[in-house]
């Protein structure tokens, strides 16, 4: 995906890469638009400015070490266009010739199943709300493949029932019920949680691998994500 961003004029890569992380990271980015108090519309417009920023301006080949995480690129890349672009749409500019991703595509491409109550969201800085929305992304996505993954293996039924399990501790598990509900053994019920559960945790790994630089970095950055969650539940 990094390499998508080097795009040199070439419009129709740069479509493709723009829908690409729209898909993937816009929910975090229009978050924290909204919470800088920005309304709906003009809020999806600034989004869908910020990643044609984003793409004319490289900023993804400058994702190294020395810069740090992607998500704290992204959130730093983010505050500086802010700082610009109410000048830029006094001005009328946009993201060139480029046609946006609609934005009904991006609600379908990327469907959230995380919510936090209104009220408690407006305690928040636009900084932490940033941070909970990525970590939510980071999560579906893992969890989307994982879904996919049980599809083609014809466990669809089973990842559907037992994925509500996989964050939650062990004592929580009401492993008799899945048993009567899918039709097999308690043991059999456990050993598919575990499996899932060591499947997600990979999934997840690669998720955020995707966005740190070393490989020492996966686990710290885990961490962080695990808690900005933990806070928000």
């Amino acid at each position: 995906m990094l390499s998508c961003a080097d795009t040199h004029g070439d419009t129709q890569k740069m479509q493709k890469a723009l829908a690409e992380l729209c898909k993937i990271y816009w929910r975090p980015v229009f978050a924290f638009i909204r919470r800088q108090g920005h309304s709906p519309s003009d809020a999806q417009d600034l989004t869908q400015d910020f990643f044609v920023t984003v793409l004319k301006g490289q900023l993804l080949q400058r994702a190294n070490p020395a810069r740090g995480r992607f998500r704290s690129l992204v959130l730093k890349a983010l505050q500086d266009f802010l700082r610009d672009a109410e000048a830029k749409r006094r001005a009328g500019k946009r993201g060139g010739a480029v046609q946006f991703v609609s934005w009904d595509d991006w609600m379908a491409e990327a469907p959230s199943h995380f919510s936090v109550s209104q009220r408690e969201s407006e305690r928040w800085s636009a900084e932490r709300i940033f941070d909970v929305r990525w970590a939510a992304t980071v999560v579906e996505r893992a969890l989307s493949r994982l879904g996919e993954e049980c599809e083609r293996r014809g466990r669809r039924r089973v990842f559907d029932m037992l994925s509500p399990c996989l964050a939650a501790e062990r004592d929580d598990v009401s492993y008799a019920k899945f048993s009567k509900t899918l039709g097999i053994p308690e043991a059999s019920v456990k050993r598919l949680v575990h499996q899932l559960r060591v499947r997600y945790r990979a999934l997840l790994r690669e998720e955020v691998g995707r966005t740190v630089e070393k490989t020492h970095e996966i686990d710290d950055e885990l961490r962080y994500l695990c808690a900005a969650l933990t806070a928000a539940a």
